[in-house]
């Protein structure tokens, strides 16, 4: 049950950073002032902090995914 819950927060977690990210047109990165252009020319810290952050949701929700597939494959 815990699993169960803790997958549906990391869902709606992820979802919501990847629709954070900045894409081809923009994104809702851009609301939180991720679209402000670098004379760098070189991804922003908060940007970079965004997709590390998404990389580690990611690897989090696809372990609970695993680990709920297994409690379901031995509790039958």
């Amino acid at each position: 049950m815990g699993f169960s819950i803790a997958l549906i927060v990391f869902s709606a977690l992820l979802l919501l950073l990847v629709l954070m990210h900045k894409g081809k047109g923009g994104g809702l990165s851009d609301m939180f002032g991720g679209g402000m252009q670098s004379s760098v020319g070189g991804s922003s810290v908060a940007e970079r902090n965004l997709d590390r952050i998404t990389v580690v949701v990611g690897l989090v929700w696809f372990a609970l995914i695993v680990v709920l597939g297994l409690l379901m494959k031995f509790n039958n």
